[in-house]
């Protein structure tokens, strides 16, 4: 598949797998007519399947963008919307080497829905997380992250900008132990739809699918 003039993987698979004994079916993955990205939670015949892909090359230092079209912040509690980069086996295991843009209250009734997060670079460190009130007053938004190789800057903004045009919340992560703390191997960049439940087999809270546009996503190097 190609979105933003890159070539992605479908991830489609008849195993459950993680995160939370998902199913990942590739009907739940397209590109429209105008070249908007679309990702979907749905049912067939009771069956519950999420969406995910990620870009066969492998991205490093710079600033990873995102415009998006609709309302993460008002899904599902059993919702996560997560846009990321995502260790190979020999960049590291799972726990390690991610950054993450996520919309989700993890089962939870509060009303924060952004999260944002980096793993450290090596196991045996903790990760560092920081929440944020993601209420929009529209349904155009762009969330961005820059990293580097001593730092990890997040932005939300209202609308859709390459600018600090409607910028409304941020937060810098640059700690002394960078290297230990902040990925610093490149990697797949991963965007995903899912159910968070610990159910075996997940089902939505309320009940209903759902879905969420990336009108686009830019990736530029430091």
């Amino acid at each position: 598949m190609v979105f933003s003039g890159r070539t992605w993987e479908v991830r489609s698979s008849p195993e459950r797998g993680g995160p939370r004994s998902n199913l990942f079916d590739a009907k739940n993955v397209w590109v429209d007519s105008r070249g908007f990205l679309h990702l979907k939670i749905s049912q067939a015949d009771g069956v519950w399947s999420a969406a995910e892909l990620y870009t066969t090359e492998r991205l490093g230092f710079g600033r990873y963008q995102f415009k998006i079209l609709g309302h993460p912040e008002t899904m599902d509690k059993s919702i996560v919307f997560g846009l990321f980069n995502y260790p190979t086996e020999d960049v590291g295991v799972d726990g390690t080497n991610e950054i993450d843009i996520e919309f989700a209250t993890w089962g939870g009734a509060q009303t924060v829905h952004g999260n944002w997060s980096v793993w450290p670079a090596v196991p045996g460190v903790d990760y560092t997380h920081k929440a944020y009130d993601a209420a929009l007053n529209t349904d155009q938004s762009t969330h961005r992250f820059v990293w580097s190789k001593k730092s990890v800057i997040f932005q939300s903004l209202r609308g859709q900008s390459d600018t600090s045009k409607g910028l409304y919340r941020q937060w810098t992560f640059a700690p002394r132990d960078f290297s230990t703390r902040i990925p610093q191997a490149a990697m797949p960049l991963h965007m995903n739809l899912w159910i968070y439940s610990d159910s075996a087999t997940p089902v939505p809270s309320d009940g209903k699918e759902r879905e969420i546009v990336v009108t686009e996503f830019k990736y530029t190097p430091l």
